[in-house]
């Protein structure tokens, strides 16, 4: 019973963490508001058109990793910041790759939408 109960503490503990990390983003990254807004709109045309199971699916959990990405993104960007403000390009290079990231989810969050209105 011991086990249980701090297995349930440790999930209580990664939902309030997680939902910390959420809030944060939300206060200060437009990008995170933004890609929230155009998931909010993808999942309602997913939902409005004669789609399959499998179809909705893909674009409901591509809007998911798009936000995902930019969260880890965001996470990457304020640990280099803490780490030093001075421009370097390793720091700007790890930026980079972060937004590039959330830039080939999106694009494959896109491919899947034009596949599947195309298709």
């Amino acid at each position: 019973m011991e086990f249980v109960k701090a297995e349930l503490r440790r999930f209580g503990n990664t939902v309030l963490w997680s939902w910390q990390g959420w809030r944060a983003a939300w206060a200060s990254e437009k990008s995170i508001r933004q890609w929230t807004l155009a998931n909010v709109a993808s999942a309602a045309l997913a939902f409005t058109l004669d789609l399959a199971p499998g179809e909705r699916a893909l674009i409901l959990a591509l809007g998911i990793l798009i936000l995902a990405a930019e969260l880890v993104n965001t996470a990457i960007e304020e640990a280099v910041d803490y780490i030093s403000t001075d421009r370097h390009p390793r720091a700007g290079k790890a930026k980079d790759c972060g937004s590039a990231a959330v830039a080939a989810v999106a694009i494959a969050a896109g491919v899947a939408w034009l596949v599947i209105l195309l298709g």
